[in-house]
């Protein structure tokens, strides 16, 4: 066979079922092998939709997605995708065409340095410089991919290389089991876990594992501890559990942020400071254990004074049995301050005003979605609503991003949460802002003959940022920008568009879109000022209560 044919069996031989992505002339013969395999191509409408798609096919599945894309122009819109997998601890591997390398008549056209471009931002990159090379190259390159801490990886074949006859067969593949920590070290954090006053639990993104959630559950529901979660660790275990103190939203002056300042100890699980932190180590006196697959990057606020290291499943079931049952409850601090969340953020009564704010957002969108449902977010002001207000489920039942906090990934990983999970009703909501920057995709959805709904937040404007700029007292300037009709334009697609134009009408279009097939696009006018209002003037005037 050729190196074409080699690297699609070889992809075959490694469970690939998918690949998403922009063939150019330099991947012909890989699409002509690609063609007569068992691989499905996802032809998208840009190649950074195309990598958003692959790192959420690694996120939720936990191997490798792959995605394609020609050399020059190609290759370079993948960067930010392949940034939004490294932060993210994404598996995915991102493949490129290359010029012949042995005899090109083209001199430097389209050409550029890709594997050094792609140098800083994966766990490997590599061209491949002869077809019986490919084997070996592709095995590592999934290897590295799913090795904690996971992320993207870059092969680049040129077009001679593809062309190369070769003999090699793909190589066997092979599982990992990461280490367990030492058994010495887990009953010495038993030890002060025991000796604590008021022991807190966080779980972080790395935690976000399915084999990690039930260590988890399991860890809460024999120890009694109280928890909460940073925005990438939101769902792994059920935020309507009684000890469930919510998300981290902010870094700092939210409800959930007395329960920080009163803990003694801190079980940090599957923390990564690429995330926005959770909190400051600023105060003396807090013990923070840090539990991962790989030692912490220390930093100016993160500086945990005990680490586990190793297989985080392994670590928190072994750790449950060190530990008396019921014992971590705390001196009954937590329970009062759940009971004051619980009416400040989850219970709170929702205005009923139009535009909608995003409390009352949020309160509809928790009431009309399923309880096996998908919410995608884009990058937004609206994100970090949805991650302090919305109550999640389960693992991935609300899939944000909070490391990368890239625009236009919302509708790309909803379409790959679809494909993944075509059972279940999956929305992406997106700001005005971050939809128009991968709203081309809406094609792809309904090529795909998705069921998938859209829901597009519309202040006109770059939100996230007003609210930034008013915060540091600057005049309003340069962020707002005009809309096309977004019922028309989702039309001219071939999907359904709704607009909601008064109060009380949001529930009643999303339960229609959920309940009837194809794409759906609404638009709904939101009102940020409780920006101003309660994440800024009432947190910062909260008193937390004494217990």
């Amino acid at each position: 066979m050729n190196g074409a044919e080699l690297m699609v069996s070889c992809l075959e031989n490694e469970g690939v079922t998918h690949i998403f992505g922009i063939p150019g002339e330099e991947n012909l013969a890989l699409l002509e092998a690609l063609r007569s395999s068992s691989i499905k191509l996802i032809l998208t409408r840009h190649e950074q939709a195309a990598g958003f798609m692959a790192a959420t096919y690694g996120r939720l599945t936990g191997k490798p997605g792959v995605c394609l894309a020609t050399l020059g122009p190609g290759a370079t819109n993948f960067v930010t995708s392949v940034s939004y997998a490294l932060l993210g601890g994404m598996p995915a591997l991102f493949i490129t065409g290359q010029k012949p390398i042995k005899k090109s008549k083209q001199g430097r056209f389209q050409i550029i340095d890709v594997v050094g471009m792609m140098e800083p931002i994966t766990k490997m990159t590599k061209q491949i410089v002869g077809a019986d090379s490919i084997p070996a190259l592709v095995r590592e390159a999934f290897r590295k991919a799913v090795q904690e801490k996971s992320g993207p990886v870059h092969l680049e074949l040129p077009e001679d290389i593809a062309d190369e006859l070769c003999t090699n067969l793909p190589f066997p593949v092979t599982t990992i089991h990461p280490p367990c920590a030492a058994d010495s070290t887990l009953k010495d954090i038993a030890a002060i876990l025991q000796q604590a006053k008021n022991p807190l639990l966080l779980i972080a993104a790395a935690a976000n594992r399915r084999q990690t959630c039930n260590a988890l559950g399991n860890f809460i529901e024999r120890t009694g501890i109280y928890f909460l979660s940073t925005q990438m660790g939101k769902g792994v275990v059920s935020e309507y559990h009684q000890r469930s103190l919510g998300t981290t939203a902010l870094s700092e002056h939210d409800y959930l942020h007395c329960a920080i300042d009163r803990a003694d100890v801190i079980v940090n699980v599957g923390h990564d400071v690429v995330e926005k932190p959770p909190f400051f180590m600023t105060r003396e006196g807090v013990k923070v254990v840090h539990i991962n697959y790989f030692s912490a990057i220390l930093d100016e606020v993160y500086f945990p004074q005990h680490e586990i290291i190793g297989d985080i499943s392994a670590s928190i079931n072994r750790l449950a049995t060190l530990i008396p049952a019921d014992s971590l409850g705390g001196d009954g601090y937590f329970k009062l301050l759940k009971k004051e969340i619980n009416e400040n953020v989850f219970k709170r009564k929702r205005p009923r005003s139009f535009p909608y704010t995003p409390q009352q957002l949020t309160g509809v969108i928790r009431d009309v979605m399923p309880e096996d449902s998908v919410l995608c977010l884009d990058n937004g002001m609206y994100k970090i609503w949805f991650a302090r207000n919305y109550q999640a489920t389960s693992p991935y039942s609300i899939l944000l991003d909070n490391a990368l906090a890239t625009m236009g990934a919302g509708l790309p990983v909803a379409i790959a949460a679809k494909m993944i999970f075509p059972e279940r009703d999956v929305v992406a909501i997106c700001g005005d802002g971050g939809f128009m920057m991968n709203s081309q995709e809406l094609e792809t959805a309904i090529r795909l003959n998705l069921n998938l709904t859209v829901l597009i937040l519309r202040d006109n404007g770059f939100g996230m940022i007003k609210w930034k700029q008013a915060g540091m007292g600057f005049a309003e300037f340069g962020l707002n920008f005009g809309n096309p009709d977004f019922v028309k334009y989702a039309q001219s697609y071939g999907a359904q568009g709704y607009r909601v134009e008064e109060q009380g009408k949001l529930s009643k279009v999303l339960e229609h879109c959920l309940a009837t097939p194809g794409v759906h696009v609404i638009e709904l006018p939101v009102d940020y000022a409780e920006n101003y209002s309660v994440l800024i003037k009432e947190l910062q005037g909260k008193t937390c209560i004494v217990g």
